[in-house]
C-alpha cells in the first residue's frame, strides 16, 4: 500500500467515525479509531521496513563532480552495509562527533572522500533513516513535494501541456497532438547546516545521542529546505516556486492600503484551471490566515473554517481548500518595500525536491566555548516541475 491509498483508506475511516459520532453511534465509532490506529501502525511498520531494506541494500555510490570535486559516498566495500549500521561504529561515530576522537583505520575509506577538509565521516543508515522520518513528521511542504533520486548532473525530460482526446465516427481519424516537452537539469548542491553539541554532552549513552543529534540536523536541514522551495533562488540552492514566472491572468494584485476580501480569493480560485483544480493549496502565513479567518461570504458564512478531527490537529481550510501554513513567507500586515507575495495556491506534488539522503559530517572544536560544531552535508536540488497550478495574491508597495 503506498502513501496515496494509505492517505485516502485513513480518511474514509477517519470520515466514518465523525459520522458515528454525530449517530451516536459510540461503540461503532470506537471501532473506526481503532482501525485508524491499526492502520498508522501497519503503515508506519511497513515504511520502516522498506525504508530499512533500501538502506542495507543498496549502499550509497560516491557522486563525483559535484561541488568541488567532493564524492559523497561510502564507496564500494561490499561490507560496508554491516560495517556502517554496526554499533561499534555508531559508538565511535558518536565519540567523533563529541570529543573530536579519530573514526578507526578499519571505519575508513579514502576514496569515499575527496576533499577532506570537506568531510569527516558518514552517518549510520540507522541514524540517516532516523532523520528522514523525523524530517517527514517535522515538515509543512516536505512531506507534499515529489522526492526523486537522481544523480547529479542528470536531464530529467518534463511535459508543459495535457494531451486532448476526441470523439470520432467509426472509422474516422483525429488529428496527432504534438506534445510539448522540456527539461529539468538536476545539480548538485551542498547543504550544510553547523549543529553545537555542548562539552557535557560527552557523557551521554548512545541512545540519547543519537536522539539529540537526529533532532538537531532534522530542525536545521527542514527549514531551510522549505524556505527553498517557496523562495530558493536557484543558484547555489533549489530553486522556489515564488521564483518563478506567473501564467498570465494567475496573479490576483491587492492595493498597499488595502485588507483581503471574500472577491480577493474568489478571484484566485477563478484563476486556478480546473485541470489543477486537485491537488492545489493554499500557502500562507499563520498571521496571514488569521486575517482571513473574521471575514464572511455575502450570508454571513465564515469562509475560513479551522475543524480539530479526531486526531486533534487543526485542519485549516478557505472556501474548502487546504491551507498549509509556514514561516517563511512575508505576512499580511507586515511593512514591506516591494511588491510582495502573501498568500499563493499551489500543488507540490508539481515541485521536485531530488536528494539521495546521504549524509556525512565535520567536527570541530570552537576554541571559545570549548563546544564541538558538527556540520552535516548532504547533496540536494528542487525545481517545479509544472507551475500552471500557481496563483499568486500579491500585496503592492506603498507608492512613494
Amino acid at each position: 500500500m503506498n502513501r496515496k491509498e494509505y492517505e485516502t483508506k485513513r480518511q474514509a475511516l477517519i470520515n466514518e467515525a465523525e459520522m458515528l459520532i454525530n449517530e451516536e453511534k459510540l461503540e461503532e465509532a470506537n471501532k473506526k479509531m481503532e482501525a485508524v490506529t491499526e492502520l498508522d501502525k501497519n503503515f508506519e511498520a511497513a515504511a520502516k521496513a522498506e525504508a530499512n531494506l533500501r538502506a542495507l541494500s543498496k549502499p550509497p555510490l560516491p557522486l563525483s563532480g559535484v561541488g568541488d570535486g567532493a564524492s559523497f559516498g561510502r564507496g564500494d566495500d561490499e561490507n560496508a552495509e554491516d560495517m556502517y549500521d554496526s554499533v561499534e561504529y555508531r559508538k565511535a561515530f558518536m565519540n567523533y562527533v563529541l570529543k573530536g576522537t579519530a573514526i578507526p583505520e578499519k571505519f575508513r575509506n579514502a576514496s569515499a572522500t575527496t576533499k577532506t577538509t570537506d568531510v569527516g565521516s558518514v552517518i549510520s543508515p540507522t541514524v540517516v533513516n532516523r532523520i528522514v522520518e523525523k524530517m517527514e513528521t517535522m515538515g509543512m511542504l516536505l512531506p507534499l513535494v515529489t522526492r526523486t533520486s537522481f544523480a547529479a548532473g542528470a536531464t530529467v525530460p518534463t511535459s508543459s501541456v495535457k494531451p486532448v482526446a476526441t470523439w470520432v465516427s467509426e472509422g474516422g481519424s483525429s488529428d496527432k497532438q504534438k506534445k510539448t516537452t522540456g527539461q529539468i537539469d538536476i545539480k548538485g548542491y551542498k547543504l550544510r547546516c553547523a549543529i553545537t553539541m555542548t562539552l557535557e554532552t560527552s557523557v551521554m549513552s548512545l541512545q540519547v545521542f543519537e536522539t539529540v543529534f537526529v533532532k538537531s540536523v532534522s530542525e536545521a536541514m527542514v527549514k531551510v529546505q522549505e524556505t527553498a522551495f517557496i523562495s530558493g533562488t536557484g543558484a547555489g540552492q533549489p530553486k522556489g516556486v515564488l521564483t518563478e514566472t506567473v501564467e498570465a491572468g494567475h496573479n490576483i494584485d491587492l492595493a498597499a492600503n488595502a485588507d483581503p476580501t471574500y472577491q480577493t480569493l474568489v478571484e484566485a480560485e477563478a484563476a486556478l484551471d480546473l485541470a489543477y483544480e486537485n491537488g492545489a493549496v493554499w500557502n500562507m502565513t499563520k498571521k496571514t490566515f488569521m486575517k482571513f479567518i473574521g471575514m464572511v461570504d455575502a450570508n454571513k458564512q465564515p469562509i475560513a473554517r479551522v475543524n480539530y478531527g479526531i486526531n486533534g490537529k487543526p485542519e485549516r481550510t478557505l472556501l474548502g481548500r487546504r491551507v498549509v501554513l509556514n514561516d517563511y513567507m512575508t505576512s499580511l500586515g507586515a511593512a514591506i518595500e516591494a511588491d510582495t507575495v502573501v498568500a499563493f495556491l499551489f500543488d507540490w506534488s508539481d515541485y521536485m525536491f531530488n536528494t539521495n539522503y546521504n549524509m556525512v559530517v565535520k567536527s570541530y572544536e570552537d576554541n571559545d566555548t570549548e563546544d564541538q560544531i558538527t556540520k552535516a552535508v548532504m547533496i540536494c536540488d528542487g525545481k517545479v516541475i509544472d507551475k500552471n497550478s500557481l496563483v499568486t495574491i500579491t500585496k503592492k508597495k506603498a507608492s512613494a
